[in-house]
């Protein structure tokens, strides 16, 4: 069974503040079901986005998981937010969390979908 939204957020969280690194909950989705955006604003004007996995993408499995939808090293902060303006057109039952960290870590590690 997959963990509710918002218990997996919560967890995600608690992860980045154990690293010294802010992150904050920029649209509350729905608690059960709402999937979950990352966007890593790199404290320079650029950030990076990362996105649940479309169903059957990876392995079967009941945990969630993400791919990199916005990673290159140019990518703009406002690009990253138009596209998400763009998916809650369509699902505003997403959740959005943006973590800033000028490392650029994501802290998905074990969450990201294989290539």
């Amino acid at each position: 069974m997959r963990l509710k939204s918002q218990i997996w957020i919560q967890a995600y969280i608690r992860t980045c503040a154990t690293e010294n690194c802010p992150a904050v909950v920029v649209h509350h989705g729905d608690n059960d079901a709402g999937a979950p955006f990352i966007k890593i604003n790199h404290l320079d004007g650029t950030a990076s986005l990362y996105g649940p996995a479309p169903a059957g993408f990876s392995e079967v499995s009941d945990e969630q998981r993400f791919v990199a939808l916005l990673t290159k090293s140019d990518t703009t902060e406002t690009a990253v937010d138009d596209y998400i303006r763009q998916q809650s057109a369509f699902d505003s039952d997403l959740w959005l969390i943006e973590v800033e960290d000028a490392k650029r870590r994501h802290f998905l590690d074990g969450w990201l979908a294989p290539d």
